[in-house]
C-alpha cells in the first residue's frame, strides 16, 4: 500500500488484494456493497440512483460521524475492467480513476483521485489521504465476507 499526492492536486494510492479484479469490481457494481463500504470510517450512505454503467449517475448522501451530511452527485465514465472513471460532479470537483490489473489471480488496485483545483487538494491533503486509505480498508473488508 502507498499512498501520496503530487503538487498538481492527484491523490494516489496502490493497494493488492487477494481477489480477482471480476470480484473487485463486483463489489463496485453491487450498490447494496458499495454503500456499505464507499468513504472514510463512520460514514455511511443513504443512495439515491447508482446506475454502475457509462453516463450513469449516482447521487447519494453521505452522513459523517459528526451528524453532518454531504450530498455527493456524480456520474460513472468508464465502469467496466480495467477502469472505474467517476467524475465527482459537486464541491469539490474531481475525476476518480480506479486501475484494477490482475496479477496471478489477484488484483493491484491502483486509486487516482484528481482533483480539479491543486489548491484546494493540498489544504485538505491531511483529510484525503487516510480518508482514501481507509475507504480501501472498508473495500478489503466487504470484500472478505462477502466474496470466496
Amino acid at each position: 500500500m502507498t499512498a501520496q499526492i503530487s503538487a498538481d492536486g492527484v491523490f494516489s494510492s496502490s493497494r493488492f488484494f487477494p481477489f480477482t479484479p471480476e470480484q473487485v469490481l463486483a463489489a463496485f457494481a453491487d450498490t447494496n456493497r458499495l454503500a456499505t463500504w464507499w468513504g472514510p470510517d463512520g460514514f455511511t450512505n443513504t443512495f439515491e440512483i447508482c446506475e454502475f454503467k457509462p453516463q450513469g449517475r449516482w447521487h447519494f448522501v453521505m452522513h459523517g460521524p459528526d451528524g453532518k451530511n454531504y450530498r455527493n452527485e456524480n456520474v460513472f465514465l468508464e465502469t467496466s475492467l480495467p477502469r472505474i472513471v467517476i467524475r465527482h460532479n459537486s464541491q469539490p470537483n474531481f475525476t476518480l480513476t480506479v486501475t484494477l490489473t490482475e496479477d496471478a489471480g489477484n488484483t493491484n488496485l491502483v486509486w487516482h483521485q484528481a482533483f480539479d483545483d491543486p489548491r484546494f487538494a493540498a489544504n485538505v491533503a491531511h483529510i484525503i489521504v487516510p480518508a482514501n486509505e481507509q475507504n480501501l480498508d472498508r473495500l478489503q473488508t466487504v470484500l472478505s465476507v462477502t466474496t470466496r
